[in-house]
């Protein structure tokens, strides 16, 4: 089987990781910079090109960065016009990086979420603050990755300090209720075509409340209950995606969801576990793809 991996970079280790998962698994395996890739746009055979050659693999597996989002479900999108299978459909991976978005689909599909507002006018500021019960709570910008953009207000002043200077910057934010019990732990499940192949815990070093390990966070293996498992699972199908990271906490009234990641990373998640999810998200494309060369064969 033909697959190319749309990366920026081939050095990235969750790159690595399914360019090596792919190779142990017997595939033809590409990695392609999404931003060299251009398009043809036309009816009759739309075609995907990188460096003066079409490409027509049998699936692609995105790693598109937040910050190329745009450009990179554009060339998604190509790749699904021409038929060719991807882990990860281009709408959405689009749907999970707006933030206000995926909150939205998961609270109309009665998942479990943080108490959060969202508002425009900095008027709005102090009713915002008593819709998610007071202070302290998370003030998040909309567009920020792996934990930036992300500002603890323990108090109602620092509050409304905060949300006043994103607003002189035009900026969007939502704001959330902070979850005192999680205890500056999240819980990572990887959800690959609709079951939890890994989960993991994350805890935030001394004197930092976010979580991320890019952020010097420390990551363990965990069981999950059942309802986590549950709520997991429903964030990935709410979302449409095959794969995905989605992040909960473990609040008193059970698990409530923080984000879907439609490019979750490997590193930590295999490293905490020992667990080959790799090799995981590859089996999910050989049980969902036929090669073209079986194709072929089958048609005569």
């Amino acid at each position: 089987m033909e697959i190319v991996i749309l990366s920026r970079k081939a050095s990235l280790h969750s790159t690595r990781r399914l360019r090596e998962a792919a190779k142990q698994r017997g595939h033809e395996v590409r990695v392609v910079n999404p931003l060299r890739c251009y398009m043809n746009i036309n009816a009759d055979a739309p075609h995907v090109l990188y460096k003066h050659e079409r490409l027509h693999p049998d699936a692609v597996i995105p790693r598109i960065g937040a910050s190329i989002t745009f450009y990179g479900t554009a060339v998604v999108r190509q790749f699904e016009m021409m038929g060719v299978f991807s882990i990860a459909e281009s709408q959405a991976i689009a749907r999970s990086r707006d933030k206000l978005r995926s909150l939205q689909l998961l609270s109309r599909e009665g998942i479990g979420l943080p108490v959060t507002g969202f508002a425009r006018s900095t008027r709005d500021v102090d009713d915002v603050i008593d819709l998610v019960g007071g202070t302290p709570l998370i003030i998040k910008l909309l567009e920020g990755t792996q934990g930036r953009g992300v500002v603890l207000a323990e108090t109602k002043k620092a509050a409304q300090s905060v949300m006043g200077a994103f607003g002189q910057l035009d900026a969007n934010i939502l704001v959330q209720e902070f979850i005192k019990e999680a205890g500056g732990s999240d819980i990572r499940a990887f959800v690959v075509g609709g079951r939890v192949v890994a989960a993991m815990m994350r805890t935030a070093a001394p004197g930092e409340f976010r979580s991320n390990l890019h952020r010097g966070g420390t990551a363990q293996q965990v069981k999950l209950s059942a309802d986590e498992r549950r709520t997991a699972i429903r964030s990935a199908k709410a979302m449409g995606l095959a794969v995905a990271g989605v992040d909960m906490l473990r609040a008193e009234r059970g698990p409530v969801v923080m984000e879907v990641n439609s490019s979750p990373g490997l590193q930590g998640i295999e490293g905490a576990t020992g667990l080959d999810v790799a090799g995981e998200i590859i089996e999910y494309i050989e049980n969902h793809v036929a090669p073209k060369s079986r194709k072929k064969g089958s048609a005569k």
